[in-house]
């Protein structure tokens, strides 16, 4: 399959590693490759168990974006219209998913992989990994990863890569927000799964909410934002994980998470 999920289980929740598994063809994102990855993105979602999903690569390069070949003459305009609709459901689905979703980069993420890391909730990249989007080069300007891209890092770099299609190192992303860690590639696993351990100390309920909350507020104007939030945090108060979590630090001990 174009895209492998295997559950990774332990105390207190489970991560889904998500594995982009097409090394030979770059880890396009064809059609079928952008279906199977909606397909595990969805799959048990809702369950309590799931607290973290962390999308991989096979082979040095982590995704090089869309498929040329599904983009070419050889296919009519139903079909292309088909890959970037599609493309940009499975973008927006990351964020709107219960659970944080972390990209872990080790290689190249070029257009449409570039998109798909910069709507990843949470970006690990080891020193090797690279981050273009060169679209512009070929006549087909990134336009929909721009979506993504714009939204992670400062206009005029973002436009700079649009336009220039040169890439960023794994530190220029870091400095420019592009990604939130980099580490020696030996060391990325390690870092992963430190986080994803973090994300499972806490309440899935509690996450969930904080995490919608978060991109709605990033849309609105601040005055509109702290209206809302301010609503969103009474409101937490009111749930069993806001309740559970006020007691147990007043009485000094771990919270027990009903999720």
């Amino acid at each position: 399959p174009p895209v492998g999920s295997n559950p990774v289980l332990w105390r207190g929740g489970s991560r889904r590693d998500i594995v982009l598994n097409n090394p030979a063809k770059r880890n396009a994102l064809s059609l079928a490759m952008l279906q199977s990855l909606r397909q595990d993105l969805l799959h048990d979602v809702k369950s309590r168990d799931l607290r973290v999903i962390v999308i991989s690569a096979e082979g040095p390069v982590f995704c090089s974006g869309h498929d040329l070949k599904e983009l070419s003459s050889e296919e009519d305009v139903k079909h292309h219209s088909q890959v970037f609709e599609i493309c940009a459901e499975v973008m927006t689905l990351i964020q709107k998913l219960p659970v944080p979703v972390i990209a872990k980069v080790n290689g190249l993420a070029t257009a449409a992989g570039c998109q798909l890391v910069a709507s990843c909730d949470i970006a690990v990249a080891s020193e090797k990994s690279q981050f273009a989007t060169p679209g512009a080069n070929i006549g087909l300007f990134c336009s929909t990863p721009a979506v993504a891209l714009g939204r992670s890092l400062p206009r005029k770099v973002a436009l700079e890569m649009l336009f220039t299609g040169e890439p960023l190192s794994a530190r220029e992303a870091l400095m420019y927000g592009l990604v939130s860690k980099v580490v020696p590639e030996d060391k990325l696993e390690e870092e992963t799964m430190k986080i994803s351990h973090k994300i499972c100390e806490s309440s899935k309920s509690i996450l969930a909410l904080g995490k919608a909350t978060f991109y709605r507020q990033m849309t609105q104007d601040i005055d509109t934002a702290y209206k809302m939030t301010t609503q969103v945090m009474t409101d937490n108060l009111t749930l069993r994980d806001g309740q559970e979590g006020i007691e147990a630090f007043f009485q000094k001990r771990k919270p027990v998470w009903s999720h």
